[in-house]
């Protein structure tokens, strides 16, 4: 089993100007981070610019820039996950939700259109690794033009099994208290034959991908599988949660070519 793969990034939002800010990483697969590399997390910076305001059902190009503390342009990243950059975007009620992937153009420039279903506010989070640096996420809010929807209310889900891509999914978790290695387990049937699933594929070079975050958008955590090679039924996670609260829980796979996402909402005490 290759070792467990977590990432637990803690995240204060910043306002619509400037750069991304700060976070506050936990690595729990013990690489070896040192002193430096934390300093040289702590001190990347990064900025997001769209190339006219974004608005829902428009293209607008973003563009993300990665810079040291002196503003010298970093210039390598290590491929994480078989990307050089995760962006996660979510809208501030968690109701919307998208994984994607910047294409890298050279001297610390990314770029990539999201797509915004509807007006509001949005976070994204920008998470990448620079050469000889620790893992960093970045993040920023922004406001999307266009007609709003209402928000939706986020409600602890009282089913642990539900229906995505014809699939039947099952979720369980250790009991959800802070500061604590819980163990996330996706358990994945065929929803016709009620079959346990044996063949799921590599999404992005592990079994599955789970990310969580909480309902004020401040704590963000991106935890890889601690069984990688596994083809199913069964994904299992660890991470810990640093506050109580409400947390919305993401999980994504792929079979014969398809990924799909599944979501949990849960509270820990």
């Amino acid at each position: 089993m290759k070792k467990l793969m977590l990432i637990l990034s803690t995240i204060t939002l910043i306002g619509l100007s400037g750069c991304g800010n700060n976070g506050h990483h936990t690595e729990s697969n013990h690489h070896g981070m040192n002193h430096e590399k934390k300093e040289k997390e702590k001190q990347t910076k990064v900025s997001f610019t769209f190339n006219q305001n974004p608005k829902s059902g428009e293209n607008s190009e973003l563009v993300i820039k990665v810079k040291d503390s002196e503003g010298k342009t970093i210039k390598d990243f290590e491929v994480e996950h078989e990307k050089l950059m995760h962006l996660i975007v979510v809208s501030n009620d968690l109701s919307y939700f998208d994984h994607i992937h910047p294409e890298y153009k050279g001297d610390g420039l990314f770029t990539i259109t999201p797509n915004f279903p509807s007006g509001g506010k949005y976070t994204l989070y920008a998470d990448f690794v620079p050469k000889d640096s620790a893992k960093t996420v970045k993040t920023k809010t922004i406001q999307v033009l266009g007609s709003e929807r209402s928000p939706v209310v986020l409600k602890e889900d009282q089913h642990q099994t539900k229906v995505v891509a014809g699939k039947e999914i099952s979720f369980k978790t250790d009991e959800l208290t802070t500061n604590k290695d819980i163990t996330l387990s996706f358990t994945i049937k065929d929803e016709k034959s009620k079959k346990p699933i044996r063949n799921l594929q590599p999404y992005l070079g592990a079994i599955g991908h789970v990310v969580a975050i909480s309902e004020d958008t401040k704590n963000y955590l991106h935890v890889h599988p601690m069984n990688e090679d596994s083809t199913g039924p069964e994904a299992k996670f660890m991470t810990s949660f640093p506050k109580s609260g409400m947390y919305k829980i993401w999980g994504q796979f792929q079979q014969n070519g398809q990924k799909f996402t599944v979501d949990f909402t849960v509270k820990v005490k």
